[in-house]
């Protein structure tokens, strides 16, 4: 079975205390914390700031070594240019995350695109033709026209995976892209059956592929605890 990552969109929340981090927890001891019962995190914090070499070390040396970091992409390629002319930008993003890819922590990198951008061919292809093969990255529509053949053609060819995403509002069409699987799970609220059946699916998904799932980040504890079940359903099978 491939590997199985399963996390929430950051770590950082105070409001997670006390069903998930201990009252008295620092918030300087959050990751360490939070690493020591989930083994990845998806990072937003990347989205509206490049991170720094000192940052990205503090965050290795606060994980062990198997954890993984899956980093969203910064806002200047996906929602100020818009895949467009964006190579320099991209290449300098990736650059960024070489204390994560030296480390043998680097994740996926998300590229979370805007709802109001639509289906391109072109723009696509352009952009996909730029990632470096090393890197996995994984690409979240969230407009609809997007969920074509053509645009799971481009995916594949380039071993990029169509980012699994569902909230209240639009589920992804179930595709497989890529030699990994990227699901982001953001609903409002999971209920047990809704959570056994998250489970199942991923377990499935696992018996071809390396898997990453990850809860929103809402205050309530409930996203780690379920993200920690749904780890441990894996892990027991």
């Amino acid at each position: 079975m491939g590997k199985v990552s399963c996390g929430v969109s950051g770590w950082a929340y105070a409001k997670w205390k006390p069903d998930f981090y201990p009252a008295k927890l620092s918030s300087a001891k959050f990751l360490g914390f939070y690493a020591s019962r989930l083994n990845s995190v998806e990072v937003n914090y990347t989205f509206r700031s490049f991170p720094t070499e000192k940052l990205l070390g503090n965050w290795i040396a606060a994980t062990p070594p198997d954890f993984k970091f899956a980093v969203k992409a910064h806002q200047s390629i996906t929602h100020i240019k818009r895949l467009k002319n964006v190579t320099d930008a991209t290449a300098k993003f990736i650059a960024s995350l070489k204390p994560l890819e030296e480390a043998n922590k680097l994740g996926p990198v998300l590229f979370q695109l805007p709802p109001n951008l639509k289906f391109d061919l072109k723009l696509l292809e352009d952009f996909l033709a730029e990632l470096p093969d090393k890197t996995r990255c994984t690409i979240e529509f969230r407009n609809a026209s997007w969920f074509v053949e053509d645009v799971f053609g481009a995916l594949a060819r380039r071993n990029v995976a169509l980012c699994l995403a569902e909230s209240d509002d639009m589920v992804t069409i179930d595709k497989q892209t890529a030699d990994f699987c990227y699901l982001r799970l953001r609903k409002e609220g999971y209920s047990a059956d809704d959570r056994t059946a998250i489970s199942r699916r991923v377990r499935s998904l696992a018996q071809h592929v390396e898997v990453f799932a990850y809860y929103r980040h809402f205050d309530a504890p409930e996203c780690p605890l379920q993200a920690e079940e749904l780890l441990h359903a894996v892990k027991s099978t």
